[in-house]
């Protein structure tokens, strides 16, 4: 099997080519959802490539310390990112995971009921935290990440999202949920309405 690198062409947005890459798949996990899955962008090296690039143009004016990624999708990216711009990587990892003393926060998704955790001295007092993860939906996710962050005694510099499913509210809550009014929100994609 030969993998071709597609190219964002002149006349493409980034999220025309977003969305030619990204899997819909209905009813998973369970019945009602519409699953954005970003296997499918992620082993093509072209779009791969765009994404990361896109995500990276996305921070340009954001001061941040460290990259802190929701597992697993997240990792690829927030890793991908961290070492292209040469900061730290920090793993929010699902409970469980991690081998030494952690934080934990629980919280509510669509579809169930998880956790997060984080080391105790991944994040030290004053660190800027820019949050990446593949999509928003509810907000859920991040707002745990949020939490955990705030618990670690960092501060929230912004979040990025490949996919944003802005008809399910995830960045006004996180606007509310976030500690001060300077957090920096973007998504390469966002769509509006189930698709």
């Amino acid at each position: 099997m030969k993998l071709v690198h597609t190219k964002q062409t002149e006349d493409e947005s980034l999220e025309a080519l977003i969305k030619r890459h990204v899997r819909v798949i209905p009813d998973f996990p369970r019945k009602g959802i519409l699953f954005q899955d970003i296997t499918t962008l992620l082993q093509n090296p072209g779009a791969f490539y765009q994404v990361i690039e896109g995500l990276v143009r996305s921070v340009r004016g954001t001061s941040f310390d460290v990259i802190a990624a929701i597992e697993a999708r997240g990792f690829i990216l927030g890793g991908a990112m961290a070492h292209k711009l040469g900061v730290g990587f920090v793993p929010l990892r699902k409970a469980g995971k991690l081998p030494w003393r952690s934080f934990r926060q629980d919280y509510d998704l669509e579809y169930g009921t998880e956790s997060l955790e984080v080391h105790v001295d991944s994040i030290h007092e004053g660190t800027k935290v820019l949050v990446v993860d593949d999509l928003l939906a509810t907000g859920g996710t991040m707002e745990a990440a949020f939490k955990l962050i705030t618990r670690s005694r960092g501060k929230i510099a912004g979040a990025r999202f490949v996919i944003e499913l802005a008809h399910l509210g995830g960045r006004e809550r996180l606007v509310q949920a976030g500690p001060d009014n300077d957090i920096s929100f973007d998504a390469l994609y966002r769509i509006d309405a189930e698709e």
